[in-house]
């Protein structure tokens, strides 16, 4: 019998770093499934490695996706903003970090939210949508057309 010098006996598990790719960091928990929703990543090809309550001193729990071999478009990351807008992108570029960013919710989104009014016109024709913010904290996001109020509990992504 070995004797083991650790003072702990717990495990680490270690996740492959990827090559080239895209990190988001820092999404709450309750919206990872959201983000991966809104990516389509659940019809992605790519490697997808993805991590759900971990630690986090600052969310207290946190998500995290990896995503190999993928980069994401301005479209995309202005979705996630919309989800987990203090979320951290870290593009990966032969195994480093190559450009680091925390999205922003744009001031102005279009064709990427759905006004949840039954009544606006961009429920009924065949007409981008778009919103501008009106407050960060709480995220609060206005129509253009019918100038509905909509909190971010209740986004409906396109």
């Amino acid at each position: 019998m070995t004797k083991n010098n650790d003072k702990t006996s717990e495990k680490e598990l270690i996740v492959k770093a990827i090559k080239d790719g895209t990190v988001i960091d820092r999404i709450p928990s309750s919206a990872l499934f959201k983000v991966i929703a809104i990516l389509d990543l659940e019809n992605c090809e790519n490697q997808i490695t993805f991590g759900m309550n971990l630690e986090s001193k600052k969310l207290g729990r946190k998500a995290i996706v990896k995503v190999a071999d993928r980069f994401f478009t301005i479209d995309e990351v202005n979705r996630i903003a919309l989800i987990a807008p203090d979320a951290k992108l870290s593009v990966i570029r032969n195994y480093n970090v190559a450009d680091k960013c925390t999205v922003r919710v744009p001031d102005t989104v279009e064709n990427i939210l759905r006004c949840i009014n039954p009544r606006c016109v961009t429920n009924h024709e065949h007409i981008a949508t778009k919103f501008k913010k009106v407050t960060d904290s709480p995220l609060v996001m206005q129509c253009r057309y019918c100038e509905k109020h909509i909190d971010q509990e209740h986004f409906e992504i396109q």
